[in-house]
């Protein structure tokens, strides 16, 4: 089977507009949680979320694009954009004709589905726009990308909650492997932060309401965390067949050393208490990349900062790592920029791999009192210098979809 290289990534999140912003902003430690301003919050219990700042549409399509477009849509463009740039490949075209471009969401277009609905209430059927299913279907982000970098090979979305970006990952290196593709655009893209979503999740009781603090919402595996903060932002890796990025001269960030994915059948939305499904998961990345629980050395967590969700998840690298889960250190990138959803593990992956380029491991600010399950595991809590070669990262999603990502740094 072939190694899978990773030679582009580009993303825009609450705490950055790319790639460059992002490594600056995880070594920082910058929170990118705030109230809202998309829509009026004043009758919502839960008025903060992670949104991304200042972006224009216009910077990366013509207006007419824009206009049809939902904002989830927007933003993968833009982080795909980034993504083909870094990679070498975007002013290039023979490898358009069969590249794959697989790209998760959650949900999808919901803010255009829920303004139509509202004119459909307001003013009836005729006012509905004749774009609402394209704009809102989650598997646009894949059409829209091909057809805005004229991609032609296979075309196909994952759609498996926060998991779905990860997914895509994991389906976009098996294609590789296996000699199906050589290049795959892939990752997610989200961007729900609006009045129904917020309303859905806070009634759920699953959203932190911790308004007054909203630097201090998002705590994952914290003593005192209330559940996790909505975010919005896209995720997008160029991977790449080894031999074909090295004949080209293409940087190579990392390679997907291998992945497992399981499921829970356990509930609809709580995570499986005892971390049965997450440790298989664990278990078949670990399995399927040729490594050791001892050959990892950082976890990056899916940890959203739920009460159920975080041990859940400390539970399965315990069951997998035994006596040995002191040894890699333990962070999650939610603390910084909130739960985006579909997008979060292709985000939260790009930034393993920038940690990995930058030689440190970013922290967790508001880890201020770790719950009594969590002592003895090495939760990151600053910035460290730290050159990890093999990390783990996690992506778990409403419906029990587990999957886990083995990532080595590129040149070891």
């Amino acid at each position: 089977m072939r190694k899978v290289a990773i030679t582009g990534v580009g993303t825009i999140n609450p705490i950055a507009g790319n790639k460059e912003e992002f490594r600056e902003a995880l070594e920082k430690m910058r929170v990118g949680i705030d109230l809202i301003t998309q829509f009026d919050t004043s009758d919502q219990k839960v008025k903060i979320a992670g949104e991304v700042k200042n972006f224009n549409p216009a910077d990366y399509m013509d207006k007419k694009s824009a206009r049809r477009y939902d904002r989830f849509l927007q933003l993968a463009i833009a982080a795909s954009r980034e993504a083909l740039e870094d990679s070498g490949l975007l002013d290039s075209e023979d490898w358009k004709k069969s590249a794959a471009v697989i790209i998760g969401s959650g949900i999808g277009g919901f803010k255009t589905l829920f303004n139509e609905f509202n004119k459909f209430n307001k003013n009836g059927p005729k006012t509905v726009s004749p774009f609402l299913i394209p704009m809102m279907i989650p598997d646009m982000a894949s059409g829209i990308v091909s057809i805005h970098y004229n991609i032609k090979g296979p075309n196909l979305a994952t759609v498996s909650a926060c998991a779905s970006s990860l997914h895509a990952v994991a389906i976009s290196a098996l294609m590789i492997r296996h000699g199906y593709i050589d290049i795959a655009i892939t990752g997610g893209s989200e961007a729900v932060i609006d009045p129904m979503p917020i309303a859905a999740f806070a009634n759920m009781r699953a959203l932190s309401t911790r308004n007054d603090e909203p630097l201090k919402a998002s705590r994952p595996f914290d003593k005192n965390r209330d559940g996790f903060v909505m975010a919005e932002g896209a995720g997008i890796l160029i991977l790449e067949a080894e031999e074909l990025a090295k004949k080209r001269g293409a940087k190579i960030y990392g390679y997907i050393e291998g992945f497992g994915m399981t499921g829970d059948a356990y509930h609809i939305s709580a995570t499986e208490p005892t971390g049965e499904g997450g440790a298989k998961a664990i278990e078949a990345a670990l399995k399927d990349a040729g490594v050791d629980v001892d050959d990892i050395d950082l976890i990056n967590c899916h940890a959203t900062s739920t009460p159920v969700g975080d041990r859940s998840e400390v539970l399965a690298i315990r069951k997998v790592f035994k006596d040995k889960s002191e040894k890699p250190y333990i962070q999650s990138t939610k603390a910084l920029i909130g739960h985006a959803l579909g997008a979060a593990g292709a985000i939260e992956l790009i930034g393993l791999l920038l940690e990995f380029e930058g030689n440190f491991v970013h922290g967790m600010p508001n880890l201020e009192d770790p719950d009594e399950d969590f002592k003895g595991l090495k939760l990151l809590t600053e910035t460290l210098d730290f050159k990890s070669k093999i990390a783990l990262k996690n992506s778990f999603g409403f419906g029990g979809h587990n999957i886990s990502i083995v990532v080595k740094k590129g040149g070891e």
